[in-house]
């Protein structure tokens, strides 16, 4: 007989510690992406080509992971992206050292890819665990980007050093170590997620009476959209995403305006992810004992907080308090939202519709960034903040709408 809870431990810590790999490769060629960008383009406006890029490839990726996942199982779909941004590593590196800027944002948009598919596994944890763990799941899986946030700019330097002594520029050097890093990641994947989380998630659905699946079938996505549940779960992450990026990528550059050093900026950035990878356990726990609205009416609450004290003070640390409070927000809302988007579906529809799900916290990212520059420079950013914090205000009402329905459950919906 199969032994479901040591089966699903298994894999969660399989997915945590890929997860842990992939963040680190991210994290150590995101903290040169902007330079690489100017230095490539030879333009500064174009520095930030590079990331969007990368996000708009993710939010894509994301769409067609869904499907694949569905036709390939999630092992073989992850593997597969996960080798993708390894090539993306390698594309990156050759980019820079041909000093071919279009190289090196094919590389870049490999490693979107690649992200989107690592990021669909928090769904694989939750589908392998009972529903009153699904929070605890999802939040250990996210918990490895906590890992990613120390290693990852730990590497930078040593990478670089590492590039020199072989006569390249030192900024081949993270996108190498993301190279090897995305190897070590994908064998994880492919030698021990096993058994694939798709046949242990059917598995337990039929095993559990509240999710029978015969002869009943799968909604299309249109039918899905329209059910309250997933319309909150989607709003808390896509809102999320949107203003946690708007005000992040931007803090930077007002701290620069605000003649801050660079060791100023690092302190409140690492405020900032520790902030959205370290308590995720905690927020995992919540989602589970106090309900998913919960926590992501708890998450949306901390965003506002966050947007409106953002600005209203320039020195370091208060900047810091706030941007920490804006990973937490994030992480409240993308947990709660990521656990129940997974209750409100049947195992056959999870795939395609959490693809669609990351397509569209992609594209929030895509539109924070790119609109966070316009935003600062036609009204500051403690105005930004202010307009972050109105966004927020759309899940508190989004979950304060659903408690007014009847809160069914994927299995009570047909």
């Amino acid at each position: 007989m199969m032994d479901f809870k040591d089966i699903s431990r298994k894999i969660t810590r399989t997915l945590f510690l890929s997860q842990s790999f992939v963040s680190a490769a991210l994290i150590t060629t995101g903290t040169v992406n902007s330079i690489v960008g100017a230095e490539l383009s030879g333009k500064v406006a174009w520095a930030g080509l590079p990331v969007t890029v990368m996000l708009i490839s993710a939010a894509f990726g994301a769409f067609s992971w869904g499907f694949i996942n569905e036709r390939m199982g999630r092992r073989n779909g992850l593997g597969i992206g996960l080798i993708l941004g390894a090539a993306g590593g390698l594309l990156s590196g050759i980019g820079i050292w041909q000093r071919t800027y279009s190289i090196y944002l094919i590389g870049m948009g490999l490693f979107g890819f690649a992200q989107s598919a690592m990021q669909l596994g928090r769904f694989a944890a939750a589908e392998v665990n009972p529903e009153e763990t699904r929070g605890k799941a999802i939040a250990t899986v996210v918990l490895g980007g906590t890992v990613g946030s120390i290693a990852g700019p730990l590497l930078v330097g040593p990478a670089g050093v590492l590039a020199t002594r072989f006569g390249q520029n030192e900024l081949v050097g993270p996108y190498i170590t993301a190279l090897i890093l995305f190897v070590i990641a994908t064998g994880i994947i492919f030698i021990w997620l096993r058994p694939d989380p798709t046949t242990i998630a059917k598995e337990l659905a039929f095993k559990d009476q509240k999710t029978q699946l015969t002869n009943k079938p799968s909604r299309t996505i249109p039918e899905i959209l329209k059910q309250p549940g997933v319309i909150v779960a989607i709003l808390a992450m896509v809102i999320g995403q949107a203003v946690m990026v708007m005000v992040m990528v931007i803090t930077a550059l007002h701290m620069k305006a605000l003649t801050h050093p660079l060791t100023s900026i690092s302190l409140v950035i690492s405020a900032h992810t520790f902030g959205m990878y370290a308590f995720s356990i905690f927020s995992g726990r919540l989602t589970d004992r106090l309900g998913r609205e919960t926590v992501i009416a708890l998450g949306a609450g901390i965003l506002i907080l966050a947007g409106v004290t953002a600005g209203l003070s320039p020195n370091v640390l208060p900047i810091a308090v706030s941007l920490f409070l804006l990973g937490l927000g994030w992480n409240f809302c993308y947990v709660g939202g990521s656990t129940l988007l997974t209750d409100q579906l049947f195992p056959p529809e999870r795939s395609r519709m959490q693809g669609v799900n990351d397509l569209l916290v992609g594209l929030a990212s895509a539109v924070g960034s790119l609109g966070s520059g316009f935003v600062f420079a036609a009204v500051g950013f403690q105005i930004m903040g202010f307009v972050g914090a109105a966004f927020a205000v759309i899940p508190v009402v989004a979950v304060l709408w659903w408690n007014r329905q009847p809160i069914k459950l994927a299995a009570e919906t047909l």
